[in-house]
């Protein structure tokens, strides 16, 4: 059964009708010091970081993207349930990719000293490797990149979580029957501490509801609001996993669209456990 609500589900790519340069990864050096076999990220900072969304609706006419209604519930969900975490909290609506791409930046190079991690939350149409700003795409990898540890040194060591609603491709998935560290500096990988959080697995559709949101969001802040102060991260999105490809089923009126499901694809480079709590 669907819990999806009254609205009807939607696509996250550019259209329902049809379906990076990279540079070597050079250790960062992190003067962090933790207790000496630490595998949880430190709290103790002032504040628990930034959050930043960009919430993707309206689209220049000349892209042919259709506009994703539903989004606003998402970003308004994302929004509540972060702040109520403790972080600080900025929206930034209908963001062409020039537009993405500064604020990211400058965001980026922010001093992070007093912030114990960073989320990013990008709601829009996609495809597999690209995000949608309303003129255009952009490669993921050009906006997550900017906070790699030799690019954004305030944040070495620290998580930066990523939470993608997006398409990735345009396949459909029909479901299936199923029976009931030590002191002193430490180098670490540049591309360490980071989680990617993909409503969809790759090449597939991501569902979202005109009128109750996307699945994969209703089911994080759901997930995060029940159990962000006493789980893991990971155990949490290992439920928002559970919720989406259990409770949701998509209800369409287009051929081919209708009855089908969605699995979220959580990617990890975290080196340790991530409570937002203490």
């Amino acid at each position: 059964m669907s819990v999806n609500g009254p609205g009807e589900d939607r696509t996250d790519a550019k259209s329902e009708q049809s379906a990076v340069s990279s540079s070597a990864s050079v250790p960062e050096e992190v003067d962090a010091k933790p207790n000496a076999h630490s595998f949880r990220y430190s709290l103790r900072f002032p504040c628990i970081g930034q959050c930043i969304i960009i919430n993707n609706k309206n689209f220049d006419r000349r892209t042919g993207m259709n506009q994703r209604n539903g989004t606003d519930v998402d970003a308004a969900n994302a929004m509540k349930v972060f702040a109520k975490l403790g972080y600080k909290v900025t929206v930034y609506n209908d963001q062409s990719v020039e537009q993405i791409k500064r604020v990211l930046t400058s965001v980026s190079k922010e001093d992070h000293s007093c912030y114990a991690s960073f989320v990013c939350v990008l709601l829009s149409h996609g495809d597999e490797g690209l995000f949608f700003g309303t003129d255009g795409s952009v490669p993921l990898k050009c906006l997550t990149s900017l906070y790699r540890g030799d690019r954004c040194k305030s944040l070495v060591g620290k998580p930066k979580l990523f939470f993608i609603q997006a398409c990735r491709g345009t396949e459909l998935d029909a479901g299936i029957e199923a029976d009931s560290g030590e002191d002193g500096t430490t180098r670490i990988p540049v591309e360490a501490d980071f989680l990617y959080a993909f409503s969809t697995a790759p090449g597939y559709y991501s569902w979202r509801n005109t009128m109750t949101g996307s699945w994969f969001m209703q089911s994080l802040c759901d997930m995060i609001s029940k159990y962000g102060k006493e789980l893991e991260l990971q155990h949490i999105m290992i439920r928002v996993n559970n919720k989406v490809a259990v409770e949701f089923e998509s209800v369409s009126n287009s051929p081919g669209f209708d009855a089908r499901k969605q699995i979220p694809c959580i990617v990890s480079m975290l080196t340790k456990e991530m409570y937002f709590a203490q």
